[in-house]
């Protein structure tokens, strides 16, 4: 069966984006609802795509007795998962809902506590106007979401489960084939611990069909729970090869913004980003002797993987 005709996908529309931007999921208005609900809004480099997605998806909503966008929600508040955030509220007036965790720190857009300036990652400031708590049941599309914690890949995210039909949003907490970056851990805050406590709060769920944060919704829950057990108990292992895979994810995350960059540019963006620079600090420093001099290593080992191309001087995203 094609995922995205899943019966616990009745009245909602997935939209399955690539890499740099995460997965939305519109909710469509039902019964007396005033509008239909977005679940994240992808990377502000896709903003004008996403907008013209979503309102194509409220256009073409069989039976729809109106096409607008209510509500906005954010699983968590990394750049591909809120980019779109302004572009959206801009164009359907919609309201947007985050995880509390760094609200404040939104309102005031204090820049030392929000993940971009530490990633390197550009983003549009945007403004909630409330918060979706765990705990929380968020209703939408006639059925109940419960707001679930999802720390580990970010201690401030959240799942979303419609136990009614079996549906899971989640995020970056669980992946067909993995899960997202542990960030503490590469911030030095312990993280590991947290990712496998949502797996096991996962397997206890009765779902039928996960929508991740990326990739294609799934069925197969125990085979990717394994999958992800399996993948974190190697990072728990060998914490160095985390970081790595960090630093990788850093580097091609970075070159999907860009498409193409002088390697030396490339480079002093590695140096100059705060995240990179402490995972060379803490994993790095007996392969190079500078953050730069490793993004160099890393971005060597991306391209003999294919990952990237690097010819002439010039590193281009593939």
């Amino acid at each position: 069966m094609n995922p995205h005709a899943h019966p616990a996908l009745a009245g909602i529309t997935v939209l399955e984006r690539g890499w740099l931007s995460s997965n939305n999921i519109l909710v469509h208005a039902h019964g007396g609802e005033a509008g239909a609900t977005l679940i994240d809004t992808g990377h502000v480099n896709h903003a004008e795509q996403t907008v013209a997605l979503v309102r194509q998806a409220l256009r073409d909503r069989p039976g729809a007795p109106r096409a607008v966008l209510e509500r906005i929600v954010n699983t968590h508040l990394h750049s591909d998962h809120c980019g779109g955030n302004a572009a959206l509220q801009r164009e359907f007036g919609a309201a947007l809902f985050i995880p509390p965790g760094l609200a404040e720190a939104v309102h005031a857009w204090d820049q030392s506590r929000l993940s971009y300036e530490a990633t390197g990652q550009r983003i549009e400031r945007f403004v909630p106007q409330g918060v979706i708590c765990p705990g929380d049941v968020l209703t939408a599309g006639g059925r109940r979401f419960d707001v679930l914690h999802a720390p580990g890949h970010d201690p401030e995210s959240v799942m979303l489960f419609d136990a009614a039909h079996g549906l899971l949003v989640s995020a970056d907490a669980l992946w067909e084939h993995g899960f997202g970056v542990v960030f503490p851990e590469i911030a030095g805050e312990p993280g590991f611990d947290d990712v496998g406590a949502v797996l096991d709060t996962i397997e206890r769920l009765p779902v039928a069909l996960v929508v991740p944060g990326h990739g294609a919704p799934f069925t197969d829950v125990a085979g990717a729970l394994a999958r992800a057990r399996s993948r974190l108990a190697g990072f728990k292992a060998e914490p160095a090869r985390h970081a790595r895979h960090a630093a990788k994810v850093l580097v091609k995350y970075h070159l999907m913004e860009e498409r193409t960059q002088p390697l030396q540019t490339l480079l002093d963006w590695a140096a100059a980003t705060p995240l990179f620079a402490g995972v060379w600090q803490a994993h790095g420093r007996g392969a190079a002797a500078s953050a730069r001099e490793w993004a160099e290593l890393v971005v060597g080992e991306l391209a003999a993987g294919g990952a990237l191309a690097l010819a002439g001087g010039v590193v281009s995203d593939c």
